[in-house]
């Protein structure tokens, strides 16, 4: 029985930052990031938006694009590391939200969820649901990655932020594509790059040494989150590559596969923190499975052999068949985290569905990171109808018609400090306040829809 993607949709902040006005604020030679990083704009969410609503509407937007009973939907999993709460999910807010739009208690029996693992969490979610479905046919279920990938200003992470999410209807039978059962996994707990409860001593707020209460806080210790993660970049990178060179390795052993696995693939589609990671690391596996070609390079030593690999006239054949159309809705939007592999996903097959490409039956590569730090390879079939499904989607149309901001509005924005939306909302779910005053219902975040 096959299992996999039906539909997919998506929801993507309306403004964004050009990166050459964020170089230039940040003393940055702009073409080190457009031509060595490979980007171009930086989405950021406007006041009314956050991860609840750009998860919501790109629901909403699956729901009414393929005309979904409400009834039929036995699951909405979420893969997200930018949860709104400790405890309560994000899946939760987007149930509450349907409802208020598609009817009272109309979600009432299905299972909702959040997943989270970093940037794979996404992905965690997919394969949860897909076992599901694997064992009740008859069931749909919506994998929802939803993410704000925000960094402090001035970092090394500015330049990658993005936003938006991804959602996407599984069933049997899928009309986009068809996964296989094996998965490589790659695991180890590491600090490569984390979101911690911070605390520091109340006595270095109140000045006291008494401990008084503070704003409702009895502990002597003040515990604060920030949105922002702590990170070490070269390590991180480090990571990644170790990770998605095992699981690679993994899912060679587990599909029973002896050849270069990859040459079986129309597309890989891999983890974007930025846009270019992908071809920036896959040479790592691109070398393990080419061992002679990479050592007729030219260099003293291995380093030298591999960045000769990169340049190489076989390297650069691969990066622009199989990896550059993932990477065209990357450059224009940023990381979403665990939404960066699935708008790869999209961007490639819009691309091919412009190009008129026939990927019928052809399979596509996932290689999947998260940090923390997991990997997990596997792969899909393309099914027959994928072109009918994927010419209802505009990604590159909406992403085109975006709104560009000042450096000004952007600092306020990432900074909270601005009072009203750049861009008005409509047609939309929009946060229109978080409650302060009612002691029982102290952080609850409310919406409304926007007609």
């Amino acid at each position: 029985m096959n299992v996999g993607i039906d539909s997919i949709s998506f929801d993507i902040p309306k403004i964004y930052l050009p990166i050459s006005t964020l170089a230039n604020h940040r003393n940055i030679e702009p073409d080190k990031l457009v031509k060595g990083l490979g980007l171009h704009k930086m989405s950021f969410p406007d006041k009314h938006q956050d991860v609840v609503t750009f998860a919501a509407n790109a629901t909403l937007k699956l729901i009414e694009q393929e005309n979904i009973n409400p009834a039929e939907i036995a699951r909405i999993y979420v893969g997200s590391e930018s949860g709104v709460d400790s405890s309560k999910p994000i899946a939760s807010y987007i149930l509450s939200l349907l409802e208020s739009k598609l009817g009272t208690a109309s979600f009432r029996n299905c299972d909702v969820v959040d997943l989270t693992f970093a940037c794979i969490g996404g992905v965690d979610a997919l394969q949860n649901c897909m076992d599901y479905i694997r064992l009740n046919p008859t069931k749909k279920a919506i994998v929802i990655a939803s993410d704000n990938a925000k960094y402090d200003l001035e970092s090394s992470g500015e330049y990658t932020q993005g936003a938006g999410a991804i959602a996407m209807l599984i069933t049997s039978n899928p009309r986009i594509l068809s996964f296989s059962n094996e998965v490589g996994v790659s695991t180890e707990g590491v600090f490569d790059f984390f979101k911690p409860r911070r605390s520091f001593a109340k006595s270095e707020i109140t000045n006291s040494a008494d401990n008084p209460e503070w704003f409702g806080v009895l502990e002597n210790e003040v515990s604060i989150y920030k949105e922002q993660p702590v990170f070490d970049g070269q390590y991180s990178n480090q990571c990644y590559i170790n990770r998605i060179t095992e699981a690679y390795q993994h899912f060679k052993r587990e599909s029973q596969q002896t050849g270069k696995v990859y040459e079986n693939w129309a597309s890989i589609l891999m983890h974007l923190p930025y846009c270019f990671q992908g071809r920036r690391t896959f040479i790592e596996i691109f070398a393990n499975e080419n061992p002679d070609l990479l050592e007729n390079q030219i260099g003293d030593t291995q380093k030298d052999k591999l960045k000769a690999l990169t340049k190489s006239p076989e390297y650069l054949a691969l990066i622009n068949e199989k990896i550059y159309p993932s990477e065209i809705a990357s450059g224009q939007v940023g990381n979403i985290y665990t939404g960066s592999i699935f708008l790869g996903l999209l961007s490639a097959l819009c691309y091919h569905a412009k190009q008129n490409t026939h990927l019928e039956n052809q399979k596509v590569g996932f290689i999947a990171y998260g940090s923390g730090s997991k990997s997990k390879v596997f792969e899909a079939a393309v099914c027959e109808n994928w072109k009918s499904v994927i010419s209802k989607i505009q990604l590159f149309e909406t992403l085109e018609n975006n709104q560009s901001i000042d450096f000004e509005t952007y600092e306020k924005l990432h900074k909270k400090e601005i009072t009203e939306s750049v861009l008005s909302p409509k047609g939309e779910f929009t946060l229109t306040s978080i409650e302060k005053d009612n002691p029982v219902l102290v952080g609850a975040r409310y919406y409304e829809f926007v007609f």
